[in-house]
């Protein structure tokens, strides 16, 4: 009687444990999940030893299943933390590679006022050499405040730009693609200038005196090009012969590009306000006669491939490996597997604070993100 008490007594803390026990031998239950009661009556002594048996075996599945729940939390936390390790991984800063591309796209920036300079010495006269016929000329006449507005929506947009790039996450990643795009393209522009010279587009065009042999003057016509920007709006841009291609067009055409392509979708009027100021500073270009028609064309074309070619190979990792990818044909292809070696997904659209936030505010953002996750 004694080893039936105890069995009963034992019993009933671990009923909801000895859930998946199906051994017909073992004590009936009724819903509450108390054993069934039974009229008292003396149990033999292999009852007393069946009911330790019983005992044993319960403790051992109480232990099992202990020991499996631990084991499952444990599991659960090892593969919470290696999800995100990966994915950090997978979009590493690597700021050296933004510096080095910033190196080369300053670079070429500067390099393009060497030529300039170069070029400006081999401008035909105006005199001698009337502007070519173009057909834009033809239809519409010369606005002279146009290329003004040319230049203020340039500015704008850059500065859009600049400031929506400092509140990306992932600005390394983004700014060394920005970097390598402007350094190329303005290699390109160097290389037609240099080998073809066109005359002034418009008589209305002043240009600065040629020095010939002066090279002490020529160094400071380039520190002047450089120090103002290269804009007419501050009066360093009085030199002639950068025609083919337009780098306002590839600028206002580049910055807008940027900013649609890392930018949220539904900031829908915030594209089509760049859109607007990206096409009618080209416009102006045009309107003002600062530029023949096939030198905005020209821009416009070799900076729209150049920026979908490369992100093109940098979204879709399918092409970096297939030998079907003719892109990977192009002469920059080991300077893009240089800078996206390591980048192995598509760059997300997410903004961070370009300053770290102080202490006090950094634990309550931590407090708040880690209500959302429970």
């Amino acid at each position: 009687m004694a080893a039936s008490e105890l069995i009963q007594n034992d019993e009933r803390p671990h009923v909801e444990v000895n859930v998946t026990t199906t051994n017909s031998s073992t004590p009936q239950r009724v819903a509450n999940g108390n054993p069934a009661q039974h009229s008292p009556m003396p149990a033999p002594q292999s009852d007393a030893h069946d009911g330790k048996n019983k005992l044993s075996s319960l403790f051992k599945q109480n232990q099992l299943i202990h020991s499996l729940s631990n084991g499952l939390k444990r599991h659960c936390d090892y593969v919470k933390i290696t999800v995100s390790e990966e994915r950090a991984n997978r979009l590493p800063k690597e700021w050296w590679k933004t510096g080095v591309a910033f190196l080369y796209a300053l670079f070429n920036l500067i390099f393009t006022t060497v030529v300039i300079t170069i070029v400006h010495e081999r401008v035909p006269d105006k005199s001698v050499n009337p502007p070519l016929p173009d057909k834009f000329f033809d239809y519409v006449d010369r606005v002279p405040w146009a290329f003004t507005v040319t230049e203020a929506n340039g500015l704008i947009l850059v500065g859009l730009w600049l400031i929506q790039w400092l509140f990306l996450k992932h600005k390394a990643i983004v700014g060394r693609r920005c970097f390598f795009l402007i350094g190329t393209l303005y290699m390109y522009r160097c290389i037609t200038m240099y080998i073809t010279t066109l005359p002034v587009p418009g008589k209305h065009m002043v240009c600065a005196p040629k020095l010939y042999n002066d090279s002490t003057g020529k160094i400071w016509r380039i520190l002047r090009l450089i120090s103002g920007g290269g804009l007419s709006l501050t009066g360093s841009h009085m030199m002639c012969g950068d025609f083919l291609y337009s780098g306002h067009t590839v600028m206002l055409t580049l910055s807008y590009l940027f900013i649609k392509e890392y930018s949220p979708r539904w900031m829908w009027w915030y594209h089509w306000i760049c859109w607007g100021l990206s096409v009618s500073g080209v416009l102006c270009i045009l309107i003002g006669h600062e530029h023949y028609s096939v030198d905005v064309v020209i821009a416009y074309i070799v900076t729209t491939r150049i920026f979908w070619w490369y992100h093109t190979m940098a979204n879709t990792h399918a092409l970096r490996q297939s030998p079907n990818n003719y892109l990977s044909r192009t002469w920059w292809n080991r300077i893009f597997n240089f800078l996206e070696k390591n980048v192995q997904t598509t760059v997300p659209v997410a903004f961070e604070w370009p300053v770290a936030l102080p202490s006090c505010c950094r634990q309550r953002y931590r407090m708040v993100e880690g209500g959302r996750d429970e």
